[in-house]
């Protein structure tokens, strides 16, 4: 048995060999992160275990990967990628990776609703710029901040927000507690939080789920945070929400379609924070994410 980690960057490539233990099965890492699923048969010929960080796996192309038995996926949001139920009826496994980034997704969506709240984006650009473009901010302290879904992140963005002197409401699909936070309904939740951020996995049920109709429940001026999935929000709502001065900021790290197409209306709006869907990437949630992989792959290999 051998495994291909058929999409790595140059992070991932060298983390991936620095933790692979002598004893592990033979591991491929194909360093050319740029990889079309109609390459994926020629990049993994014969072998039964793909990781995967990126690339987008076909249930046509999966056909015609003959060795093909498990897919590691290198995260939790495999369904943007791939139709594991379908994989299934090929014989093919997918195993995803859970709360490898907690801690780093949380910071980052931290400091996106810190950013926002004190026009920080706005302003660097001004001064680069040679103009002095000063903004008032927002002071959090004392402000309720409400997140949607309620896993690791979430819990990890809790604990930050809480320690900054914010009120924590919460929202979640199945029941849940927590220290230092308040459970309430998604309705409460958009008309009390002056800061909102996601924190939901992306399916079926959750597609689309940010709607125009709930984006205009929310507190006027709200700040807005996504380093979940793009597609949770209607985007053309959301567009119209910042315009409009209804969002009062939107810190996003994730969208619909990435990279973000030059010329998107986000980029054109003063009160948006962008990041390139980066939220997770640290040294150290690095090699927890390949650690992981690798036991995934040890597991198979002893099952």
């Amino acid at each position: 048995m051998r495994a291909v980690f058929v999409d790595a960057n140059p992070t991932l490539a060298a983390v991936a060999e620095r933790l692979r233990r002598a004893d592990d099965l033979p591991l491929a890492v194909n360093r050319q992160p740029d990889v079309t699923p109609a390459e994926l048969p020629a990049v993994l010929e014969d072998a039964q275990i793909a990781i995967i960080d990126h690339t987008g796996l076909p249930t046509e192309i999966a056909k015609q990967c003959k060795g093909l038995k498990h897919v590691v996926f290198l995260g939790t949001g495999a369904r943007s990628y791939m139709n594991p139920e379908e994989l299934a009826e090929l014989g093919i496994e997918v195993h995803i990776i859970k709360g490898y980034g907690d801690t780093a997704v949380a910071e980052c969506a931290f400091a996106l609703m810190w950013a926002g709240a004190k026009g920080f984006a706005y302003m660097d650009r001004g001064v680069r710029a040679g103009k002095w473009l000063r903004t008032d901010g927002v002071e959090l302290t004392g402000k309720t901040l409400g997140l949607i879904g309620f896993g690791g992140i979430a819990a990890e963005m809790a604990r930050l927000a809480v320690g900054a002197g914010m009120k924590v409401i919460a929202w979640n699909r199945t029941p849940k507690t927590a220290p230092g936070v308040t459970f309430v309904p998604l309705d409460d939740l958009l008309a009390q939080s002056h800061a909102i951020s996601l924190h939901l996995l992306l399916n079926d049920d959750t597609r689309g789920f940010l709607s125009r109709d709930k984006i205009l429940a929310m507190r006027q001026g709200v700040i807005l945070v996504n380093t979940a999935r793009g597609a949770l929000i209607d985007e053309d709502a959301l567009v119209e929400a910042l315009a409009s001065g209804h969002v009062g900021h939107a810190g996003l790290d994730v969208f619909v379609t990435e990279p973000l197409p030059a010329g998107h209306p986000f980029t054109t709006l003063d009160n948006v924070t962008l990041s390139a869907h980066s939220a997770f990437r640290t040294p150290e949630a690095s090699d927890n994410l390949i650690e992981a992989a690798l036991q995934h792959c040890r597991r198979i290999v002893a099952s």
